[in-house]
């Protein structure tokens, strides 16, 4: 259930558990899942707009927003998106929106999105992707980094949060009928990374 979710992440917050400030040694494991490949993959530039699906305490945003003309985050924790505005708040070409990327209505469209550790959060990834289709500028790129876990909980001290791991072929699936393309997946230690492009 998604309220489990927000609870799990805004109990974070409260835990001051917040990986912009991470040490060294833990920023450079979570590179094993969006590191420098993932990054180089959204072909940033001071002409494209971006928008991360689960932007968090902004870890990933501070690397992105000063490469960018303009940069959209959304997550559905409202302390973390407390705690992003915080970090972020150097930059001012940043917008932090507080919902679910399945039910929000956005008025603008994107040449990048990208997601990281959040689709196993969605059930229902076919209709994401779809969305994400719809946000995208025409020859725009969807960038995701997901888990190679196939567990089904996500289990943090006491709390446990039912997830939706996601597969290569499932993946793929949902790609193919929103009608983008693969262009390239990319594997790393713990995560298969997918470079998407909307067709022009």
């Amino acid at each position: 259930m998604k309220s489990d979710v927000i609870n799990h992440y805004d109990s974070l917050i409260d835990e001051n558990n917040d990986p912009v400030f991470d040490p060294q040694p833990l920023k450079e494991y979570m590179d094993k899942w969006d590191g420098k490949a993932f990054l180089d993959a959204l072909t940033l530039d001071d002409t494209k707009s971006i928008l991360e699906i689960g932007v968090g305490t902004g870890r990933l945003a501070l690397k992105i927003a000063p490469q960018c003309k303009d940069f959209y985050g959304i997550d559905i924790s409202s302390k973390t998106i407390k705690r992003a505005k915080e970090n972020l708040q150097e930059f001012d070409n940043v917008t932090l929106l507080l919902g679910d990327i399945e039910k929000y209505s956005f008025d603008r469209t994107f040449d990048v999105v990208y997601s990281s550790l959040t689709f196993m959060h969605i059930k229902n990834k076919k209709g994401v992707i779809d969305k994400i289709s719809h946000l995208l500028t025409q020859g725009g790129r969807f960038v995701l980094s997901v888990d190679k876990s196939q567990n089904t909980v996500l289990e943090y001290g006491s709390r446990k949060i039912t997830i939706y791991p996601d597969s290569v072929k499932n993946v793929e699936r949902c790609v193919l009928h929103s009608g983008m393309s693969i262009i390239e997946k990319i594997e790393t230690d713990f995560a298969h990374i997918f470079v998407i492009m909307k067709n022009t």
